[in-house]
């Protein structure tokens, strides 16, 4: 009888893993989000577990790009390390945040010094108890009925498995189904709203994944979404309004749950360098300002999200710890979100606008105009799924999505047709600037037909050069020459034109180079760094040299430009 090839993890497998999870949760996202009732009704536990993998899958491919010349590739523990980095910083909600921490725990055995090139079944096996443990002492106060139930499922049913990696993984996704199929008798919330959790339903998606990258088999079928319980109730009915499924409720997440009765307004999550005793100290203050609490990470890196009423106090008992960065402060709002109870239906809006933009500044000034904005802060590109967020939350019929930049052509493109699946008419505009997105969002009539906009709002962005200001970070080529770190460069439609020294007459240059194809309109958006009196100069400039054109000033907050320059 032949002998059935013994299955094992390496660097490869984990990318193959990335790449399948993402799928699984891509196709599952939507009926994962329509499950969540605990602890908040924010209806987002899907997409925060979806926008979680891609960043882990993002931090792997990125690593396997820098051995593209080395035939042996990562090795696994390179790939693991890549993947529990990515999720830990790319975290999204409590789901994120635990998952996190489960892949940074079976990242501490297999990148472990002395741990072996490939991971067989007994490494496996100590992977996944090693990620349950950690990600339960991660939470505040642990419940039960939650992804930390079927986590800590998987890893005892792993421990009873004998064999290989494939057998491993197989025992942990069958052991995390079964308990997945039994927390509506664990949590009251679950079993009143006829639903299994929706954290723990992700979790047995991702281990799913794992199975088919040890053994190339696809895992069982997974467990009906609703629970099979006597007082369960039926399949969630479509939303008309949303044209494509079930409707959002509530999140279903793991970890201490605001009282039925009512909960915090905000939620608080940022990436905080600090080390473990003032981290320590942070986690006791931020369980007495509110719930939902979970800290994970380690070596001086950490991700912290918790619900709370007084947002600007958690931020500052991250100052107090250490430097907290990648802040996002979401409110709930109106409704009863923390209690599960329906949320009345909005009416889908006949046409929105959703645009990348990359300082607060110009968020404010895309949102006064009506846009649905997707902050890209300077050197943290949105991915897809965030975008695809932005998209349902406009919540309108017909959709102009800009990217406001070359670089996220393909990810807005990957968006948009999601969305299309949705039954959302959406036209990408293919803008490489926000300035190009200001000129297409100023001539936009949503009371216009959606093809004749979406053709003025290209035409307005096209007739728009772009250019910007800054500084460059290294020594490098240029098509001006090479530049050292610390100059100033000036692009013009996304090419270095000039390079300089000062920041005020490096933007003279570019402006004046500009304008010598003729111009009724600049717009300047002055970035925190830039100097006071460079707009100031910059308008006196075209005041004097160039008759009948206009100059709009806007402050671009931290957009990692100096300075944006639009000509119309």
């Amino acid at each position: 009888m032949a002998q059935v090839p013994q299955t094992f993890l390496d660097g490869l497998a984990v990318r193959t893993w990335c790449g399948l999870a993402l799928r699984a949760l891509g196709r599952a996202r939507a009926e994962i989000d329509a499950i969540n009732v605990y602890p908040v009704a924010d209806g987002d536990t899907g997409t925060n577990l979806y926008l979680t993998v891609e960043s882990a899958a993002t931090a792997v491919e990125a690593v396997f790009a820098g051995y593209e010349t080395q035939p042996a590739g990562p090795t696994l523990a390179d790939a693991v390390r890549a993947m529990a980095h990515g999720a830990l910083i790319g975290a999204r909600g409590n789901s994120g945040t635990i998952l996190a921490q489960l892949l940074r725990g079976m990242a501490q055995v297999l990148a472990a010094d002395g741990a072996q090139p490939r991971c067989d079944g007994p490494a496996l096996r100590l992977a996944l108890r090693r990620a349950a443990d950690s990600a339960r002492q991660a939470v505040a106060h642990p419940v039960e009925g939650t992804v930390l139930t079927v986590a800590s499922a998987a890893a005892d049913a792993a421990e009873r498995a004998d064999g290989d990696c494939g057998t491993v993984a197989r025992a942990a996704h069958q052991g995390a189904r079964a308990a997945l199929a039994a927390t509506p008798a664990q949590l009251g919330v679950l079993a009143r709203a006829g639903v299994v959790d929706a954290g723990g339903s992700g979790l047995v998606a991702v281990l799913g994944a794992l199975v088919e990258a040890c053994t190339g088999e696809t895992a069982d079928a997974e467990p009906d979404r609703v629970a099979s319980t006597p007082n369960a109730l039926p399949d969630p009915e479509p939303d008309p309004e949303t044209e494509a499924g079930p409707a959002l409720a509530p999140d279903a997440d793991a970890g201490d749950c605001a009282a039925e009765d009512g909960g915090p307004a905000f939620e608080v999550i940022y990436l905080l360098e600090a080390d473990d005793t003032a981290v320590a100290r942070l986690r006791t203050r931020l369980d007495a300002l509110g719930d939902s609490l979970v800290v994970v990470g380690g070596d001086g890196l950490w991700n912290v999200h918790v619900h709370v009423d007084d947002a600007g106090a958690a931020v500052e008992a991250g100052v107090e710890a250490g430097r907290p960065y990648r802040i996002r402060i979401t409110h709930f709002g109106l409704g009863d979100v923390h209690t599960g109870g329906p949320r009345p239906p909005r009416e889908r809006a006949q046409r929105a606008v959703v645009a990348v933009v990359p300082g607060q500044g110009l968020a404010e000034l895309y949102t006064e105009a009506g846009a649905t904005t997707v902050l890209a802060r300077p050197g943290e590109p949105p991915a897809s799924g965030e975008l695809l967020a932005a998209v349902r939350r406009a919540h309108a019929r017909e959709v102009v999505l800009l990217p406001n930049d070359a670089e996220l052509r393909d990810t807005a493109a990957a968006a948009a047709e999601q969305a299309r699946t949705e039954g959302v008419r959406v036209a990408l505009i293919p803008t490489r600037s926000a300035v190009q997105g200001l000129a297409a969002l100023a001539v936009s009539e949503p009371g216009r037909r959606f093809d004749e906009d979406v053709v003025q709002m290209t035409s307005a962005a096209g007739a728009t050069r772009y250019g910007e200001v800054v500084v460059a970070e290294h020594r490098s080529w240029t098509t001006a020459g090479i530049c050292q770190a610390g100059d100033v460069l000036g692009l013009i439609d996304g090419d270095v034109a000039v390079i300089g020294a000062d920041v005020t007459a490096t933007a003279e240059t570019v402006l004046d180079r500009m304008l010598q194809a003729g111009g009724e309109l600049v717009t300047l958006v002055i970035g925190d760094e830039a100097p006071e009196t460079v707009a100031a100069h910059l308008e006196t400039r075209v005041r004097e040299a160039y008759l009948a054109v206009d100059t709009v000033v806007y402050g671009g907050g931290h957009q990692g430009a100096l300075l944006l320059i639009g000509v119309e």
